[in-house]
């Protein structure tokens, strides 16, 4: 009886290693997301302004031409607006996360 508890401690235990693991793996590094972030507008001195509302990163960059959006679309934006030399970013949940992180690297 006392072999069968300890077996099933052992799966237990087994199993909530695995799940921190999953855990850890699913959450993103927004350290990393935002250097790549500044790197696909373009790097730190294209970008004169950097505003978050909700969902959405707003941007003003000095020259939109040399903005990789493919990257950015990668990097999980939900659609990207330009207007003249603005960037709107929709990143839902995380356009937060990203601004904090971006303003600490600018």
């Amino acid at each position: 009886m006392l072999n069968i508890i300890i077996q099933y401690s052992i799966i237990f235990l087994v199993l909530i290693f695995i799940a921190l693991i999953a855990i850890k793996l699913s959450k993103k590094d927004f350290n990393i997301e935002a250097n790549k972030l500044i790197s696909y507008l373009g790097g730190k001195d294209n970008i004169i302004n950097a505003e978050c509302n909700l969902s959405r990163f707003k941007v003003i960059l000095k020259d939109v031409s040399i903005v990789d959006k493919d990257g950015i679309q990668k990097l999980g934006a939900k659609g990207i607006v330009e207007i003249d030399n603005q960037l709107k970013i929709i990143f839902g949940k995380d356009a937060k996360q990203l601004k904090k992180y971006i303003n600490e690297i600018l």
